[in-house]
């Protein structure tokens, strides 16, 4: 796929040939420039005027959103007052995306909405998704050319690891059901690859939904950044005694589906083809924690089903055997978008941690992280109780600190899941000073609680 951005910063930062080396990763000693990929995005309006202003919502020509006109999925309002009517709505096929007051807003495949409906839900705005895509999409290439695709953000992780052999490595967490490999770059001082390291553990992961682009680029800038800052004393203090791993995208089939075409699909789930036809398991509903639970559907059509099993999908098992193998994580982030939110367990279920001491370091945690990015700290299940999601498994199986971060934007209104290039700079920039807070308190997270 073309890339207008991506071609202007190749051209003045990857200035020497590459050469394939195999599993789509190429070898280059040329260092990316953390500020050069940033500064790229801002001069891109300067070149280009026509690059839409995605702080307010655009209507765009029908034909860009015409791959949208035979699809099954509305997007539809209904009213539910409060986060119980809310997991009801989720169990019936909706996709909650946006909850404003007692009206909440999502997508629901035209299978479900009689569902929905014998379940007492007054359904107050319903169009196709193409008809919704109209008033808020953003095309592909060139408007967001800044967005990384799957080998454009290999490509990135493989630059930034060769220039620094000495504390980074890159390697495969697993495969995709596609058969796309699941990267994961590692940086510590001490051991390389796979093998086992004693020091404390953090985590950073992006895109178990396809549709949400951005959170691949926080990830992934935050790799660049940290490693063109290994010799900040703060930084340095971190990559000498953490264990740090960045795996950008866990649904990279997912993600390549919904750029294909250059207009996006609005695809959540990843590629797995069901018994019946229907495309897709919702990754962050296959996870083992209260698994087929509340707010997970079983509907092979909607986007959060939750799958025939827990961790029946390659995405999901691997990063089950990425945690399992690893004693030493403490802390977690999952980034999704949209909602500007900073999350902790319960997601699963509609109480509380039980351990009062853990409750205390999440709500600290998350506290102090939403400072630096305007998010607003919150127990997922007080949105609506939704099972089988990574955070709650990673702390229930691992005991790891574990955050879903709801980045940038906090509407449709304001770009949704689309929601342009203007927005990546500040996004990446707020969210590397709560990943920084992450790592300061990786070593003892109960450290937070200052006893």
């Amino acid at each position: 796929m073309t890339k207008v951005l991506l071609s202007l910063f190749l051209a003045a930062i990857f200035v020497c040939p590459v050469e394939s080396k195999g599993n789509n990763i190429k070898e280059n000693e040329e260092k990316i420039s953390f500020h050069q990929l940033l500064q790229a995005v801002s001069e891109e309006y300067v070149k280009n005027p026509s690059i839409p202003d995605t702080s307010q919502p655009k209507v765009v020509n029908p034909a860009d959103v015409s791959i949208l006109a035979g699809d099954n999925r509305y997007w539809v309002t209904i009213y539910a007052s409060d986060k119980y009517e809310r997991t009801k709505a989720l169990e019936a096929g909706l996709d909650i995306v946006e909850i404003s007051g007692k009206q909440v807003s999502g997508i629901i495949h035209a299978k479900s909405i009689k569902t929905l409906e014998e379940k007492g839900f007054v359904i107050a705005l319903k169009m196709t998704l193409s008809e919704y895509a109209q008033e808020f999409f953003k095309d592909f290439p060139p408007n967001d050319s800044a967005y990384h695709n799957y080998d454009e953000m290999i490509e990135v992780l493989q630059k930034i690891a060769d220039s620094n052999k000495d504390i980074a490595s890159l390697f495969s967490i697993g495969k995709s059901i596609e058969g796309r490999e699941i990267w994961t770059l590692r940086i510590n001082s001490s051991v390389k690859g796979t093998q086992s390291s004693s020091k404390p553990g953090a985590v950073f992961m992006g895109a178990h939904h396809a549709r949400e682009h951005l959170s691949v680029e926080v990830p992934l800038l935050y790799a660049v950044w940290l490693l063109e800052n290994r010799n900040n004393p703060d930084v340095k203090k971190y990559i000498d005694t953490l264990d740090i791993y960045i795996m950008p995208m866990v649904n990279p089939d997912g993600a390549e589906y919904d750029i294909s075409t250059g207009k996006y699909k609005w695809q959540r789930k990843n590629m797995r083809v069901n018994p019946d036809g229907e495309i897709g398991v919702d990754l962050n509903r296959n996870y083992a924690y209260r698994w087929g639970g509340p707010g997970a559907s079983h509907s092979t059509w909607s986007d959060t089903y939750c799958g025939p099993a827990a961790f029946s999908e390659p995405e999901t098992q691997a990063i089950k055997k990425f945690v399992e193998e690893r004693d030493n994580l403490k802390t977690l982030i999952s980034y999704h978008s949209y909602s500007e939110l900073v999350l902790y367990p319960w997601g699963g279920v509609d109480e509380p941690i039980a351990n009062e001491k853990d409750r205390k370091v999440f709500i600290t945690m998350a506290q102090e992280m939403a400072k630096y990015t305007g998010y607003k700290p919150q127990q997922s299940s007080d949105l609506y109780v939704a099972t089988g999601d990574t955070t709650d498994w990673t702390y229930a199986a691992k005991g790891i600190f574990s955050f879903t971060f709801e980045i940038t934007p906090k509407s449709s209104y304001s770009g949704g899941f689309y929601p342009g290039i203007k927005v990546i700079e500040k996004t990446v920039t707020d969210n590397i000073k709560s990943a920084m807070y992450l790592l300061s308190v990786t070593h003892n997270p109960y450290s937070v609680l200052g006893k």
